[in-house]
């Protein structure tokens, strides 16, 4: 007989956390993305703000997964699937399954309002954070010779929209990268004077977290000159800024950190999904009406004791590990009868330099001990010891001289970066 045939659409966090464990299976794995780099998203933003190259938050595909032995890498974008003949439709060929898990991910999403993305770009790939870069380190330039004090205000306004993890880690590099990186490179502006303002429509920034450590991370921020709006919804994103509510910001950088809507995999199967498109899933992660397909990380809407799981790594590796475990059984005849359980390890957000909150359960803490905590982690889960030691060394060398070594301006036409600069 045949080796069963699994087919993994998506190597992020989920994705390969499924591969990675079904190493020693009888069967043969096949991974496919249209990349063929892992991408380490919580430190893009590092990226964005010039601490970090792109080449030290990736690696390939087919080198993390070199040791398994039955999986094929395939580089191919995915359109749709075949659910009656069970194959999986590539821009040129067909991979059949007998088990498919979809790990497709998520990209921004505007509320409805699809036309702010020429304006306001998200955070979501290495293109996103070299263009976000980008825009932020031109904007410094064109004030340089700006002569126009209105439009040198507007040049040195920086908004982000949003006030998750994201939107604060980015606010609080962004302050760190004017406030001490490029205090001694022009002679014209003082980049001390740039203004960061965080807009957020909740009552308060990192929702997620305690109210302590919400209120904690706030004063950290308004420490390092953050403007801080919440309860305050965008009205309208444009080439001249923001308006929120009945206030006009002016700004020629605007970063989307508010909101995303999942691939379009739940269309492909022609399953229910929620709002902002992730397959609503059964207990056992697998679509109603398909045994075999599975959907994990942002492709799936999971809900645990009365609230959805928030899109975040740590849901997506366990939910691929538990995927990888109940098809090793059923391939192995044994009965797997336990319905899959998040646990929460806990949240980490850093706030600038030597700032963070960390909510691990009994343990809620912020401060410094709370950001060394946060480089733990990051660098425990960063795949690829040369990617550890270059971040390490990094960081060492950005806190040490307030120097980040990523500040280059890479034109458009120049590629996404991927290969560092």
């Amino acid at each position: 007989m045949k080796d069963p045939r699994i087919v993994i659409v998506g190597a992020g966090f989920g994705g390969l956390e499924v591969a990675k464990h079904l190493k020693n299976v009888q069967a043969k794995v096949t991974v496919i993305d249209g990349r063929n780099y892992f991408l380490f998203q919580p430190l893009l933003y590092q990226v964005a703000t010039a601490g970090l190259s792109p080449a030290d938050i990736a690696s390939p595909i087919r080198s993390v997964l070199r040791r398994n032995k039955n999986t094929d890498v395939i580089m191919k974008r995915v359109v749709g699937v075949d659910t009656s003949l069970q194959e999986v439709i590539t821009d040129g060929e067909r991979f059949h399954y007998d088990y498919l898990i979809l790990a497709t991910g998520a990209h921004h999403g505007y509320f409805g309002h699809n036309n702010w993305e020429k304006f306001a770009p998200g955070l979501k790939s290495i293109s996103d954070a070299t263009k976000i870069r980008r825009n932020i380190l031109l904007a410094f330039e064109a004030a340089e010779f700006e002569s126009d004090p209105v439009k040198r205000e507007a040049l040195l306004t920086f908004v982000i929209v949003g006030a998750g993890p994201t939107g604060v880690e980015l606010a609080g590099a962004i302050s760190e990268l004017s406030r001490r990186a490029l205090t001694s490179d022009f002679r014209h502006i003082d980049p001390r004077s740039a203004k960061i303002i965080l807009v957020e429509a909740s009552p308060r920034i990192l929702a997620s977290f305690p109210e302590k450590l919400s209120l904690r991370a706030r004063q950290a921020l308004e420490r390092h000159g953050v403007q801080i709006k919440t309860q305050s919804r965008v009205q309208e994103i444009s080439a001249n800024g923001v308006r929120v509510g009945s206030e006009e910001i002016l700004s020629k950088t605007v970063i989307w950190a508010a909101g995303v809507v999942a691939s379009p995999a739940g269309k492909w199967i022609n399953t229910e999904v929620d709002q902002v498109g992730r397959i609503k899933v059964r207990e056992n992660l697998s679509v109603p009406g398909f045994d075999n397909i599975f959907a994990i990380g942002d492709t799936a809407a999971f809900f645990q004791d009365g609230g959805l799981l928030p899109g975040v790594s740590p849901v997506a590796m366990q939910e691929g590990r538990y995927v990888a475990r109940l098809i090793r059984s059923r391939l192995s005849g044994r009965d797997f009868n336990s319905h899959f359980r998040y646990f929460n390890k806990g949240n980490l957000a850093t706030v600038g330099r030597s700032f963070a909150v960390a909510d691990l359960g009994v343990f809620k803490f912020s401060g410094y001990f709370a950001w060394i905590t946060w480089i733990i982690v990051h660098i425990y889960y960063l795949i690829g010891f040369r990617n550890r030691i270059l971040v390490i060394i990094q960081w060492a060398w950005a806190y040490l001289t307030f120097k980040p070594g990523a500040r280059l301006i890479v034109a458009q036409d120049e590629g996404d970066g991927s290969q560092g600069e």
